[in-house]
């Protein structure tokens, strides 16, 4: 009986607590935070990193912007379109894939022109659409590639920077996906476990260095992701998830994702379905599994 009232007690105190998080508005002064830092993020030329880029530069002009991508032209673009000059921004463009042995140069051209690198937002990445017997093992290869193997190797080249300064933050951005696997994005969802298995190390390694880490887990986001997303042959599924159109509006997403950033909250669960679907999968995992076997169905 003591057993049980105590139980009870906990789940009303957590409940209580969950639900205060949820609504409590976050008063962090967000300029004040990025006050002269300097940002690097990547994945900027679309989706919740292009709005990151917008909210930052507007919330926060002292801060000074790196912007890399893959698409140059497009970076070039959204730098012109937010009036961002010389001296507070600078072009980057970059390749998960690809760039591994040119990471150290990138970095190197950034603390030439800036100096510093305050904050690491690991934004980039791509998504999967397939079954698991129908996708290839480059597909599978790629997946990793681009958003673990690149993403821990850009981050390890500037920890050592980190570590000097004795402070630094780094940002990834994973998905729930990282918290449980679903149909069509197997490879997908094992990437993003690495994430989470990486950083939450790193996190425990280097709190002496003051370095804080922030793994956010966006769910559904109205992005184009699933349309750049790979199918079982490799090449791109073309289409917008019926969930994804419907997903939360990016802007709002990246408001939440500063706001933790500033916070320096080690999770931030952003986008339609987030909160739920891990919690569910945390305490209910069995109730998520036979929710996500439905929705399969459907």
């Amino acid at each position: 009986m003591f057993w049980a009232i105590l139980l009870q007690i906990c789940l009303y105190f957590a409940i209580v607590a969950l639900v205060a998080y949820w609504i409590l508005p976050s008063h962090v002064d967000v300029e004040k935070y990025f006050h002269n830092k300097v940002v690097w993020i990547t994945g900027a030329s679309s989706g919740i990193g292009r709005e990151l880029v917008k909210q930052l530069a507007r919330r926060s002009p002292t801060t000074r912007l790196v912007l890399s991508a893959r698409r140059e032209n497009e970076l070039h673009n959204l730098a012109r379109e937010l009036n961002l000059d010389f001296e507070h921004c600078l072009v980057l463009p970059l390749d998960l894939e690809l760039q591994y042995d040119c990471f150290k140069s990138k970095v190197d051209l950034v603390l030439e022109r800036f100096g510093q690198i305050d904050i690491l937002i690991n934004n980039a990445g791509i998504s999967q659409r397939s079954f698991i017997h129908e996708t290839g093992y480059s597909v599978d290869s790629r997946l990793m590639n681009i958003n673990y193997l690149g993403t821990i190797t850009l981050s390890k080249t500037i920890l050592q920077h980190f570590i000097e300064r004795q402070k630094g933050q780094f940002v990834v951005v994973t998905s729930a996906a990282g918290y449980m696997g679903s149909a069509l994005r197997s490879s997908y969802a094992a990437s993003k476990h690495a994430l989470h298995g990486f950083f939450d190390s790193l996190r425990l390694e280097h709190a002496h260095d003051n370095i804080d880490v922030t793994i956010v887990c966006p769910g559904f986001v109205r992005t184009s992701i699933s349309q750049n997303a790979f199918v079982g042959s490799g090449l791109l599924y073309g289409k917008m998830d019926p969930k994804t159109e419907k997903g939360t509006d990016p802007s709002k997403c990246a408001d939440d994702i500063i706001l933790g950033i500033a916070n320096r909250d080690h999770e931030v669960y952003v986008g339609y379905l987030a909160s739920p679907l891990i919690y569910l999968r945390r305490f209910f995992p069995r109730i998520l599994h036979f929710v996500l076997l439905r929705v399969q169905s459907t």
